[in-house]
């Protein structure tokens, strides 16, 4: 049992005292005290969030602004550029873009979202890695941008097919929006950031909202019935299904975005022969990946029977004898399935659909195939 001062020691979000008062189970997550689950439980808070919509709260997550010292947004883009191998210059105003910082191996340091918000960049930053994200834009940056950490606000989630609806009661301006449109927006009457994208494969809002405020707007949602608030037991399912990474499980500082199948989200003016091919650290590592393959891959892996592979199960080519090939980075049950999903690494000449693997559980090799991800069809608003 958890002692007292440990549990006292964890970090809060504004809506701590929302979450006990709803019945959320507490547990320390990145130096937080953060809600696992509440009384409806996680197949339900899942399912809910697939059919309706739910609440998370995401305020351990770091908000980051980043402004040019010139006053052009461009030259912070062209800054930010220095550390991510992502087309920023690209992102036009009131848009978002997924990004990593690599390192100078080509290992992912940590994974993002960068908004343009006209005069400025909008970061969202890991939890366990904000400081470092914070420390590693002041050390490269400082000379070109301010970085202003944004700890005055909290950040809510709305996901669900039901999200639009529910937010547009609140924010006039949200069903006009589109997938990684992103900015400030009037919810509630409070001045919000908005952006339409999430971390569960369906239709979305996050919401950056002064932290005084957090708990008022939060319970505003949640007298919608269609909103429940959801827990990082859920919020695990959800991605695990939709094929997203977690970071320092499917990515890491040993992970280069090749790799991770994250190609898609280097844009062709970074590559080899673009505009503005490389120029970031680790560029030559990733652009060798993007050019010649790297060895091994992430991929989507479906049980073939109804146990669920957890994560650092052992991956092998052969149900008897033989090495490791691989391993898995994530794995449970996927409630929208009904049945068990994984991902994890394998070698690339191991990673076309429908191979066969077989993964180490309780001393049992159980059959596994390489699956299409996403495992549930994302419903974005495009």
């Amino acid at each position: 049992m958890l002692a007292r001062d440990d549990q006292d020691s964890r970090k809060r979000t504004p809506l701590h005292g929302l979450h006990v008062s709803l019945g959320g189970k507490m547990v320390p997550f990145a130096g937080y005290d953060m809600p696992v689950q509440y009384p409806a439980g996680v197949l339900k808070e899942h399912l809910h969030t697939r059919n309706a919509a739910g609440l998370f709260d995401v305020a351990h997550m770091g908000q980051i602004a980043l402004r040019p010292k010139s006053g052009r947004v461009e030259d912070a883009a062209r800054a930010l550029e220095r550390l991510v191998p992502q087309d920023i210059v690209a992102i036009a105003p009131g848009r978002q873009r997924y990004a990593q910082f690599t390192n100078a191996d080509g290992g992912i340091l940590d994974d993002l979202m960068v908004a343009n918000f006209g005069d400025h960049l909008f970061l969202v930053v890991n939890a366990a890695c904000k400081e470092a994200d914070e420390a590693h834009l002041r050390a490269n940056l400082s000379g070109d941008c301010g970085v202003d950490s944004l700890t005055d606000r909290a950040l809510i989630a709305l996901q669900g097919p039901k999200a639009e609806a529910a937010l547009a009661k609140l924010c006039a301006e949200a069903p006009a929006m589109k997938f990684m449109d992103s900015g400030p927006r009037k919810v509630a009457g409070l001045d919000c950031f908005v952006s339409r994208s999430g971390y569960t494969g369906e239709d979305g809002f996050e919401i950056s909202v002064p932290a005084a405020d957090a708990e008022r707007l939060a319970k505003a949602l949640l007298e919608n019935p269609d909103v429940l608030p959801i827990g990082l037991g859920a919020r695990d399912s959800l991605r695990l299904e939709a094929g997203l990474c977690l970071y320092g499980h499917d990515i890491d500082t040993a992970t280069t975005p090749v790799e991770a199948a994250l190609e898609w989200s280097v844009q062709k003016s970074r590559r080899s022969g673009g505009a503005r091919a490389g120029g970031f650290p680790g560029a030559e590592k990733i652009l060798a990946h993007f050019d010649n393959g790297a060895a091994r891959r992430r991929v989507g892996l479906l049980a073939q029977g109804r146990a669920p592979v957890r994560e650092g199960a052992l991956l092998f080519a052969d149900s008897a004898g033989g090495e490791p090939i691989g391993q898995v980075t994530s794995g449970g049950f996927g409630p929208s399935l009904n049945a068990p999903v994984a991902m994890g690494y394998v070698p690339t000449a191991s990673s076309a659909l429908g191979t066969q693997l077989f993964a180490e559980v309780r001393g049992q090799r159980l059959p596994v195939a390489v699956a299409a991800m996403p495992f549930v069809k994302n419903t974005y608003k495009r």
